[in-house]
């Protein structure tokens, strides 16, 4: 059996050296024959390699990537020989939650069987008994279906004689509809929160003995959606005063636009955007699924923009659809897009993206310090200037002798990936430049994955007014979340409020809106 073949490393100057010691020594046609090897070799060696990183990413488009932490994809990184490797730490908690994590939870006060504050002491009978400051807690958790109903049996007596029939008065609080507020709320949460499509909400709820049709799930939903567009409104209006914006797309899937077919211009793509706007002391998360893309609806969201305002910072990746013309912005790039890019070339050109990646490790690890430290925005753009930017000068650099010394081929995995930092360096680098200006785009990246979870389960929307409802809840569910306050509660009062909220929907902001809720009698 033939020995394997012993794989060699060699640069493009390293094979133009070769071939040059070889020619002197054999003749002509010889050497006519193994340069055309050479370069067959090094051509194929190109096409190995970028097919090597599309095969990878398609990988990572079905299957997803699970991590591109650097100790993922460099897992030797750092270490030297004979070093031992650092224990895991475990996370606090180990899965157990203690009883103040369960706010929305029940809480019964259980009173002392025998004693009470103040009583005399049963042990030493000279002391007494004061209540302590934090209680004995017990959790228990019960399982039900998400919605329950309950049958009220209104006892019905008739007289033998002149037939007259007399009915039970129903509970004071049974009210005249069938379904709670509470209803539309939880079916709103597992829909839009939780990609529950309404059919297999529709299976469950049968099963256990609870039918509620997918048809009556819609028409709650869309009647609390209703309610709730005023707020959508005015999310629109005071997200458009943001400092700092994130925007991104998606793909979506609407059917009655996908009959259609391409519009007059030519346009076939349906996506859902979603928009993330930072101001001082609040953050709103907006998303629009249609025929727009990013850059339409983030422009179409700045015409509501008060005239003076400085221009806002722009976070999104390089493509050419997040921005437009008509915008004036300070355009940042995602430099985790530009990370990304080496990481998929990892292990065709190992030291190399090895070299980026730590660097960039670097970089995030100084920004991690500016979080920590609670630094203002000048005070992390000084730090950043003194501490990340030689790093980034060193990595330009090594960018620029990669290429100007050919120690790459341009059309490489390896040489794209250089040649998009190059192409968008200002862009890549504005955390350098100017105050608050982050370094990715990750945080709207993870609020798009509420958009993604519904389209991978419930696959459509069927007409451009249910994407409308899904963006509206998306949009309050998700900022109701980054303003730290529970969706039920938020959704809940504004079903119970609807003409308050028609009225003022400014005091009904997901950070303001306990302050509207008008007070018992």
């Amino acid at each position: 059996m033939p020995d394997k073949p012993r794989k060699i490393d060699l640069s493009p100057e390293d094979l133009k050296a070769l071939l040059e010691r070889i020619k002197p020594v054999v003749s002509d046609q010889d050497y006519e024959a193994i340069k055309a090897m050479a370069d067959t070799i090094e051509a194929l060696s190109q096409v190995t390699d970028q097919k090597a990183a599309s095969i990878k990413k398609l990988l990572n488009l079905l299957f997803g990537q699970k991590s591109e932490k650097k100790n993922k994809v460099l897992p030797n990184s750092g270490k030297k020989n004979g070093d031992n490797p650092k224990p895991t730490r475990k996370r606090k908690g180990h899965g157990r939650n203690g009883a103040s994590a369960y706010t929305g939870a029940k809480t019964v006060v259980v009173g002392h069987e025998n004693l009470k504050h103040g009583d005399p002491c049963p042990e030493c009978i000279n002391g007494k008994v004061y209540r302590c400051k934090i209680p004995q807690t017990v959790v228990r958790i019960v399982g039900a279906p998400p919605l329950q109903g309950t049958v009220y049996e209104m006892e019905k007596l008739r007289c033998n004689l002149c037939g007259e029939i007399f009915t039970a008065t129903p509970p004071e609080d049974l009210g005249t509809q069938k379904y709670d507020e509470t209803a539309a709320v939880t079916i709103a949460l597992l829909k839009y929160a939780n990609g529950l499509p309404f059919y297999r909400l529709e299976q469950f709820q049968a099963s256990m003995g609870i039918p509620v049709p997918a048809s009556t799930q819609w028409e709650l939903v869309q009647a609390l959606g209703l309610q709730a567009k005023p707020l959508y409104t005015e999310m629109l209006i005071q997200a458009a005063q943001g400092r700092l914006f994130h925007i991104d797309d998606t793909k979506g899937r609407i059917l009655s636009l996908i009959k259609m077919g391409e519009t007059d211009s030519g346009r076939k793509g349906i996506f859902t955007t979603g928009i993330l706007s930072k101001m001082e002391d609040r953050t709103i998360v907006l998303y629009f699924t249609g025929r727009n893309h990013a850059g339409e609806n983030m422009r179409e969201l700045l015409e509501n923009r008060i005239h003076g305002l400085s221009p806002p910072l722009l976070m999104c990746d390089a493509l050419s659809r997040n921005t437009s013309e008509e915008l004036t912005v300070i355009l940042s790039n995602c430099l985790t897009h530009g990370r990304r890019n080496f990481v998929d070339v990892l292990t065709s050109f190992p030291e190399e993206c090895q070299f980026v990646i730590e660097t960039l490790a670097k970089v995030y690890h100084n920004d991690q310090i500016t979080r920590d430290k609670n630094m203002t925005p000048e005070e992390r753009l000084a730090f950043h200037q003194a501490e990340s930017k030689p790093l980034m000068d060193t990595l330009y650099l090594w960018f620029n002798k990669q290429l100007d010394e050919k120690h790459v081929e341009p059309n490489s995995g390896l040489g794209k990936a250089i040649t998009y930092m190059f192409n968008h360096w200002k862009e890549l680098t504005r955390f350098l430049e100017t105050s608050g200006a982050p370094l990715d785009n990750n945080i709207c990246e993870r609020a798009l994955k509420k958009a993604i979870i519904h389209r991978k389960n419930s696959l459509f929307y069927k007409t451009e007014n249910g994407a409308l409802i899904g963006d509206i809840f998306m949009s309050l569910i998700q900022t109701c979340t980054m303003a730290g306050e529970n969706p039920f509660d938020y959704l809940l009062a504004l079903h119970k409020n609807p003409s308050q909220v028609a009225a003022n929907p400014g005091n009904w902001m997901p950070w303001n809106f306990r302050q509207a809720i008008p007070s018992p009698n």
